[in-house]
């Protein structure tokens, strides 16, 4: 059975891309926000009132999760950056694990952006 080893660099490669992931999806919701105050402006009925209060909320939302999210990576960093020192380049099994799990939330919370963003759009489309 052939072992695959694992190197730090590679997980602080996949880190990086998911660092701007999260950074750019900070600035995209700080976009959508923008929008969300022109419809707060035009529209009085309160359906649309409602339904752009639960686009808000859900946006709060993502943004909490995306800032849990960049501080477990940076806490990864920096274990990570301890191994290095101590000449560990290589991850031992429970930190992949972890490290993988994270990867999984990753997909999960790229999924329900992903459709955030979508229903987002077709709210646009209905009240700009």
């Amino acid at each position: 059975m052939d072992k695959k080893v694992i190197f730090n660099s590679d997980l602080h490669f996949e880190h990086l891309q998911w660092i701007k992931e999260l950074l750019f999806w900070i600035d995209e919701i700080k976009s959508f926000q923008n929008r969300l105050e022109e419809i707060f402006l035009k529209w009085t009925d309160s359906m649309v009132l409602a339904e752009l209060g639960q686009f808000r909320n859900n946006f709060k939302v993502h943004l909490k999760k995306i800032k849990k999210y960049l501080a477990a990576i940076q806490e990864h960093e920096h274990e990570m950056a301890n191994h290095y020192k101590e000449n560990e380049n290589v991850i031992d099994r429970v930190h992949l694990k972890h490290h993988e799990a994270f990867r999984d939330k990753m997909d999960a919370q790229r999924l329900r952006y992903n459709e955030l963003k979508h229903n987002y759009y077709k709210f646009l489309s209905k009240y700009m």
